[in-house]
């Protein structure tokens, strides 16, 4: 039987496809950002969404920061896409400066969700109206030395 080239092409694709984690897994698991946060809160559009890396540049998952005008509380979520199903160590971490006096030193309010999960790591929430903040994510890979995925803003953002 002839297969046309294009045909093989298209069947090794779908072959390789299959064996590749799927970035959208976890999304079409039916866990978002939004959903996960809860009722109310929405992706910070300025510098929002960040994707968790290993040293050698692999994409694990994405690290998200959410904000609910009504209730003032930041919350950030880790998703993983690679290892999702799996458990594997994840977390998510969320740091807002904290109100101060003048000539007092700056103080912050740290909030974390760290565990063996197999989706998502989250919500953590803050309250945050007003303050500077920052978050960050990790992802584990399986092995038991095996690399880790970080990602997130080091530095003060979104002080409004």
């Amino acid at each position: 039987m002839r297969r046309s080239a294009g045909t093989v092409v298209v069947a090794a694709a779908l072959a390789v496809g299959g064996l590749v984690a799927n970035p959208a897994y976890a999304i079409s698991a039916g866990y978002t950002p939004e959903g996960v946060c809860g009722s109310g809160f929405g992706r910070v559009s300025t510098d929002g969404s960040r994707a968790v890396k290993t040293p050698s540049g692999r994409v694990f998952g994405r690290v998200y920061l959410l904000y609910n005008r009504k209730t003032g509380q930041n919350c950030v979520v880790t998703i993983k896409s690679s290892y999702a199903g799996t458990a594997t160590r994840t977390s998510a971490t969320l740091v807002t400066q904290v109100r101060r006096h003048r000539d007092e030193p700056v103080t912050t309010a740290r909030k974390s969700d760290s565990g063996k999960y197999k989706y998502y790591a989250g919500p953590v929430k803050l309250y945050a109206k007003g303050l500077c903040v920052k978050y960050s994510g990790t992802i584990a890979d399986t092995r038991i030395n095996g690399e880790v995925a970080s990602g997130g803003r080091s530095g003060w953002g979104n002080c409004r």
